[in-house]
């Protein structure tokens, strides 16, 4: 980009050196755009997702990246009050820090932690004459609503729909990150020439496919002749898990087989207490988080992920996970609307098997299959690393964000 290109401002609750995926996500391109030439910075909380009593530096610049932290409430994610505090703080804070940062013909993209941020930063960036970017992770008061929040069903999630529909409409684009999230937009009026749908992505030069004899993890978590099926990372409210459960009730005389559970999250500690109280308990195996350096073994590990959705939730977020998944070479089980985000591309490609939320006997013919098909497995987590390395790489997703901004950017000198 030249000197006279516009200058290029995120917002989002999280950033480097923060590690939640949404962060990881935003750094990435911040930075790879940065690369190019851009003129980017970003403003943030100096908090951290997981800790927050970390206080980070004001202000500083990473890889070419101007970086602005604003003061906000920490009260942490130990209670819904709290966090909407915390939400509220930087609302505030980031609305006056757009105010006073950008002007006319800049672009300022919008991520959604917390919810709803756009409509709050476009607000800003109309007043200075900016143009704005929903880049749209999630949906929300859809999901509050769907995660049991019940006062977000009536009148006051109307009103939230409303705000949040309008502020889509007049932003110059929103950004999803999946098919059916895109078809979401569309039912709400949003016009289709001011939607794209851009992927998230993973660590795929430093996540590779790797022999599942050659995984260090394996010895060391004594699973060398085990079957494992694997899932990694956050399991959250959105997720199912009555489906496992089943399955695991079904399984539970076989020595064979292992549930490799590494991450945390809600549902995971209450998926740890319902093994433990149905004798499960050597079916599964617990594990936390593993250092990112260590990523390509945790996702090597098993002999196929698992991973769900509700299929309520469909649109409203999409499993991301799956393109780390994909980077290490291992087909997906996945458990979730057999037309959604996720299992429209594993059966489309050939990557995976798609299996209805509540068919447990499903799950168990999937394990089957591809425990005692090992040219199949192979086969499917190839296809997965190629499927990705076709269309979802870290640098196909950067170029197309590239040029999209470009685009818009032209559009605005061309006015």
């Amino acid at each position: 980009m030249t000197a006279a290109a516009p200058r290029l401002l995120f917002v989002n609750r999280f950033y480097y050196p923060d590690h939640s995926a949404t962060a990881q996500i935003l750094t990435d391109l911040a930075e790879a755009l940065a690369a190019r030439g851009w003129r980017v910075s970003v403003i943030t909380s100096r908090m951290r997702y997981d800790d927050a009593a970390a206080v980070l530096p004001k202000c500083e610049t990473r890889a070419g990246v101007t970086i602005r932290r604003v003061a906000t409430t920490r009260f942490g994610r130990a209670g819904i009050a709290g966090r909407a505090i915390d939400y509220l703080s930087f609302y505030i804070a980031s609305f006056l820090a757009v105010l006073g940062a950008v002007r006319r013909g800049d672009i300022v993209v919008a991520k959604t932690d917390p919810p709803l941020l756009g409509t709050v930063i476009g607000g800003a960036a109309a007043l200075r004459g900016a143009r704005v970017v929903n880049w749209l992770q999630d949906l929300y008061p859809e999901i509050a609503a769907e995660l049991g929040i019940e006062s977000l069903r009536g009148p006051a999630g109307k009103l939230l729909t409303a705000l949040r529909n309008r502020s889509l409409k007049r932003a110059a684009l929103n950004v999803a990150i999946g098919e059916r999230m895109a078809e979401r937009l569309a039912a709400a009026g949003v016009p289709g020439e001011r939607v794209v749908v851009r992927p998230n992505w993973s660590d795929d030069e430093g996540v590779r496919p790797l022999p599942r004899d050659t995984v260090p993890l394996r010895a060391e978590w004594g699973l060398e002749s085990k079957f494992v099926i694997g899932y990694s990372g956050n399991l959250g409210r959105a997720h199912e898990t009555e489906t496992l459960i089943g399955a695991a009730r079904l399984l539970r005389d076989r020595g064979d087989l292992v549930f490799l559970m590494i991450g945390g999250g809600h549902e995971s500690r209450k998926l740890a207490e319902r093994v433990a109280d149905e004798g499960l308990a050597d079916l599964f195996q617990f594990r936390p988080y593993q250092p990112r350096e260590r990523l390509g073994e945790s996702l090597g590990v098993a002999d196929v992920h698992w991973l769900s959705l509700r299929p309520a939730m469909e649109g409203l977020i999409v499993p991301s996970k799956f393109y780390g998944i994909a980077a290490a070479g291992r087909p997906v089980i996945a458990v979730s609307d057999p037309d959604g985000e996720i299992g429209r591309i594993v059966t489309r490609h050939d990557c995976g098997i798609a299996v209805a939320p509540g068919d447990s006997a499903a799950m168990v013919a999937a394990i089957d299959a591809l425990a005692g098909d090992p040219v199949r497995l192979d086969r499917m987590g190839a296809n997965a690393r190629a499927l990705l390395d076709r269309e979802y790489a870290r640098a196909i997703a950067f170029d197309r964000w590239h040029r999209t901004l470009a685009d818009l950017a032209a559009q605005h000198a061309s006015d």
